[in-house]
């Protein structure tokens, strides 16, 4: 278990493990450096410099995000604490998960990814700090919620804001068209999520094929990974490419293109392909908590492709079939939440199709 000693402020210092010191293929991706961002041509430098990176791969590095280490630490302090209670004092803030929505606490082995095996992931989401999605939280949440709201609104609103801008000027539409479409006031499901996957035995572990979750996108719109140190995470390159290990560096986080971005751009941003795997030998008896932040899709913005001047040289517009039907975006990525109630492990078909979009699921 990761080691807390108390803090001052009556919350638990997180203090995080040691670095594994096994020598892995790590995968080199794109960093950007915010700081940039407000200087003369800063924007486009940015810009220029993401574009490969949101092609092909769909993962970069941001670093300067405007956020002390200090900050980062105290969140992972607050979901540590969580955890640390009682599961049945946890299920008491279970989220609304069949309607689609991670509001709350999502238990441990909710999920059945191999036929008789269940997940072993637990996470708590905290949504946008807004009267419509106000509920009862944990008291280790409520006494930190000031500090929480600053956190969560500064990641949506001064990092998520400025990365929406980037990629707009990559896909040569109006810079605020895509911030738009996620506007922190607006009815969307981002949220702050406090996420701990559970260690296992050797056997167990054997029995899940060494994995914590398979290969997969992220539903929804952009992610944020808050750098921790037990090796698991994975990315692919391509649909056929090697899984490389993701080592986020210190003063960094990772990000990967959702779901939403391919949609709206037709599959030129590319939706990032991840994985979660058993940690090395020095790590595995670890639990593993991390801290990450889902920007998903408001009503303001429709399932369909952009109207991007860079897509149409690239043969991506979808001429008169875009504009079939107007669908909100955000009842696909419900959806998708839905599904995972009812779909079968063993099928790799996401089963959400909507507007002429589907994503495609992986054995690994």
């Amino acid at each position: 278990m990761n080691g807390l000693n108390e803090h001052s402020s009556g919350l638990p210092e997180y203090k995080p493990p040691s670095e594994t010191s096994h020598d892995f293929k790590y995968a080199t991706l794109t960093t950007i450096d915010l700081s940039e961002f407000d200087q003369p041509g800063g924007k486009e430098r940015l810009a220029a410099q993401l574009k490969d990176a949101a092609h092909d791969i769909g993962f970069f590095y941001v670093k300067n995000i405007g956020l002390t280490q200090s900050q980062i630490n105290r969140q992972f302090a607050i979901g540590q604490s969580f955890f640390s209670l009682p599961e049945s004092e946890r299920l008491k803030f279970r989220a609304p998960l069949e309607e689609g929505i991670y509001n709350g606490y999502r238990p441990l082995g909710s999920i059945e990814i191999l036929p008789g095996l269940r997940d072993n992931i637990e996470f708590y989401n905290v949504m946008k700090f807004l009267p419509q999605y106000e509920r009862e939280h944990p008291d280790v949440y409520r006494q930190h919620w000031a500090e929480i709201e600053t956190f969560h609104r500064h990641v949506h609103e001064h990092i998520a804001y400025r990365l929406f801008t980037l990629l707009a000027i990559i896909l040569e539409i109006p810079e605020d068209e895509l911030v738009n479409g996620h506007r922190y006031e607006s009815n969307c499901d981002s949220g702050l999520r406090y996420m701990m996957y559970r260690s296992r035995t050797e056997s167990e572990n054997a029995q899940f094929k060494e994995l914590y979750s398979r290969g997969h996108t992220d539903n929804g719109t952009i992610t944020f990974v808050f750098q921790q140190p037990v090796a698991a995470l994975q990315v692919r390159q391509s649909n056929e490419a090697e899984w490389e290990w993701l080592r986020i560096p210190e003063g960094h986080i990772a990000v990967n293109i959702a779901d939403m971005l391919s949609i709206v751009s037709n599959g030129y941003l590319k939706s990032g392909i991840h994985r979660v795997v058993v940690p090395p030998a020095d790590q595995a008896c670890n639990d593993r908590l991390g801290l990450l932040y889902f920007v998903r899709p408001s009503d303001r913005l429709m399932l369909r492709t952009v109207d991007s001047p860079l897509l149409k040289r690239e043969g991506l517009d979808r001429g008169e079939e875009n504009n079939v039907i107007d669908v909100p975006a955000i009842e696909w990525t419900r959806a998708r939440i839905r599904k995972n109630w009812s779909r079968s492990p063993t099928d790799l078909n996401a089963g959400t199709e909507m507007a002429g979009f589907s994503v495609k699921h992986f054995h690994d």
